[in-house]
Order: structure tokens, then C-alpha cells, then sequence
């Protein structure tokens, strides 16, 4: 079953997401996926793992390998022009844990992610602090831009959403270093520090702002995005210090 995802542009035309790469073939654009649910795998799609399958009107069921349903899934992705809106909600049928594999050297990932394009070259990751990564691993921001000198995809992260700031966990890609496997990848990776426990019927909603852009946009510009989006003196003492 191929999860349902999103392929992103740039408005100078550039596509800017990847869909099934030979190394990651479940890797998909801009998709949401949890890497463990209650200990069985969710993340790669091939058997005995489990998986999602659209039902229709934005329903998506999460199903076991024996085929029963452990979570329900409303989505809505909203795309306006170059700015994606999404908003996912999660109802477990039965209790369940959240996980991820504990990062050492790579790992902390789960939620919504990104995998960039292949050709897209010498990427960078700025934070809401001014400081630039190549691999971030758990850097905690409210929002989080992977761009070239030519475009880029600026992540807004909701603080209605669990463990906001998220931690950050992704990779660039440059020229000269990188193997391809997890090149120009950016996961909002809110199980990172640890597993997030949901009772039967418990509701976690999270929501998420994607804006592709021309340029390498400045922490001014990504601020003041962030905040146009999320509103209210939370939002604001981000930007105010």
C-alpha cells in the first residue's frame, strides 16, 4: 500500500520532493508515518509491517499485519498556491506507544517527514535560534528551513502540537559530501526524545505549515511567517526573545 503524500514545487518551478527512491522506497515526499506503533513497525512498507489505507473523506486506517485497525486517521492537507497546511489527527482504538528508534548515530524519527530531491545541491537547515546545520539531530524550533540558494521548504511547526518545539532531525546535501540515502530529509521528529503514550480514544491532533520558496530566506522572514501562522503571545514571545 503506498501511503498517502504530497510532492512539493518551488515557485521557480523547481520540484523539490522525491517519491520512492531506490534506497527508501517508503520514503515519499512530504508523509506522515510513526515509525512503531505499540512495537510493531509502521514505517517501511513491506510485509509483515503494518500500513495505511485510505478509506475516503480524509479517513486513513492503520492497519496491523493480521489486518486489524490499531489507529484511525483524519487528515487534511491544504495546498494554496506554495503553502501546504497539515493537519492530522489520531484516534488509537486500543491503547498504544508512539515510538521511534532511539537515535545514536541516526534514529528519533516519526512523524511528519520530507525527502527532498536528489539534484537539489549544497542545502543548508537554519533554526529559529540563527544557527545553520547539516544534520541536525533533535535541535529543538518552532520552525525549521531546508534551502539552496535557488528555493527551499520553510516547516512551521503548531504550538498547539505536542512537545512544541519540536526536535528536528534531518540531513543536507552538498556538492562534495552525502550519500544519497538520507540527503536533503527533514523530519518534525516529536517522538525523538522519547515514546508518546495514547489511551483508546485519546485524540492527538498535530498541525504543520510547509511553504516552498524561492531563495534562502533569512530567520527574519521565517519568523515572521511563523508567527503570521501560529498568532497569539506564545507565538510572539518566540519572535520577541
Amino acid at each position: 500500500m503506498t501511503k498517502p503524500h504530497v510532492e512539493l514545487q518551488a515557485p521557480n518551478g523547481r520540484l523539490l520532493t522525491r517519491v520512492s527512491p531506490p534506497d527508501h522506497g517508503w520514503h515519499r515526499a512530504l508523509w506522515f508515518a510513526i515509525k512503531y506503533v505499540n512495537g510493531e513497525n509502521f514505517w517501511e512498507e513491506v510485509e509483515p509491517f503494518g500500513d495505511q489505507f485510505e478509506v475516503g473523506d480524509g479517513r486513513i486506517e492503520w492497519r496491523r499485519p493480521s489486518g486489524d485497525v490499531v489507529i484511525d486517521e483524519t487528515r487534511t492537507v491544504v495546498t494554496d498556491g506554495y503553502v501546504t497546511d497539515w493537519t492530522t489527527t489520531l484516534t488509537p482504538r486500543v491503547d498504544v506507544v508512539l515510538d521511534r528508534t532511539p537515535y545514536t548515530t541516526w534514529g528519533g524519527y516519526g512523524g511528519l517527514t520530507l525527502r527532498g530531491a536528489a539534484d537539489w545541491s549544497d542545502t543548508r537547515i537554519l533554526v529559529a535560534d540563527g544557527s545553520v546545520h547539516r544534520r541536525p539531530e533533535g535541535v529543538p524550533s518552532p520552525w525549521c528551513d531546508l534551502s539552496s540558494d535557488e528555493c527551499g521548504l520553510l516547516f512551521l511547526d503548531h504550538p498547539s502540537n505536542v512537545r512544541h518545539p519540536v526536535p528536528w532531525y534531518g540531513a543536507t546535501r552538498s556538492r562534495v559530501y552525502g550519500d544519497d540515502g538520507w540527503s536533503n530529509y527533514l523530519n518534525a521528529a516529536f517522538l525523538f526524545h522519547e515514546p508518546l503514550s495514547l489511551r483508546a480514544g485519546e485524540e492527538l491532533t498535530l498541525r504543520y505549515r510547509v511553504i516552498a520558496h524561492d531563495g534562502a530566506w533569512a530567520v527574519g522572514t521565517c519568523d515572521r511567517a511563523w508567527t503570521n501562522w501560529a498568532g497569539g503571545d506564545r507565538a510572539r514571545s518566540w519572535v520577541d526573545g
